[in-house]
């Protein structure tokens, strides 16, 4: 059965070092991890091989609120379906260093989820969580998912980059409950020590 990550992101240079890109980042790097490379097609990024042939690698290249329809005709063309789907995205709900696995739910207002469950007509398929934090008072959130991270910040994300790859391997490894159990009891890590997972 085939593993299909998907990042989540905005397209174009602008957006590439901005919060809401974190999908994008974690997905490029498991990509150079498996030695797969990825090319355009469909309106998306995708690459498949990597140990066995069996990994999927997708980053929509529609905007992040229209990023479904072009996820939709990726799994069509391949044949795949949600359930051998990890989404990988930002969350304003979960303080920077802390990464989380889900399998279903609601969107917590994130548009790109939404534009997924719109498209793929279901809710289950499993996600990757990456914490970006609330915006600062006075900002709004809109504005902060587009903001790139600070000095501070940047220097931590390589290390959460580094979970959440290790995250997605255990994910592949030993399915969705196995690896949530332990990727969401680790502690937050902002040194990039990886300790947890």
């Amino acid at each position: 059965m085939a593993r299909v990550v998907i990042g989540l992101g905005n397209p174009g240079p602008d957006y590439a070092e901005t919060r809401h890109n974190v999908g994008f980042m974690v997905v490029d790097r498991l990509a150079g991890r498996l030695g797969i490379e990825l090319r355009e097609v469909a309106a998306a990024r995708r690459g498949s091989g990597g140990p066995a042939a069996e990994w999927v690698l997708i980053e929509p290249l529609l905007f992040m609120n229209r990023s479904g329809p072009p996820l939709k005709a990726n799994l069509d063309e391949l044949g795949l379906d949600a359930s051998s789907c990890l989404i990988v995205h930002d969350d304003l709900d979960l303080p920077l260093g802390r990464i989380k696995l889900k399998q279903g739910g609601g969107t917590g207002g994130h548009r790109g989820l939404q534009s997924i469950i719109d498209s793929l007509g279901t809710d289950e398929f499993g996600r990757l969580r990456l914490g970006i934090g609330r915006p600062a008072p006075g900002t709004e959130a809109v504005d902060h998912v587009l903001e790139g991270f600070s000095e501070v910040d940047r220097r931590a994300l390589s290390g959460v980059l580094d979970r959440a790859e290790e995250a997605i391997l255990l994910w592949a490894e030993h399915g969705i409950t196995s690896a949530m159990n332990r990727v969401n009891a680790a502690p937050i890590d902002l040194e990039g020590s990886g300790k947890g997972c």
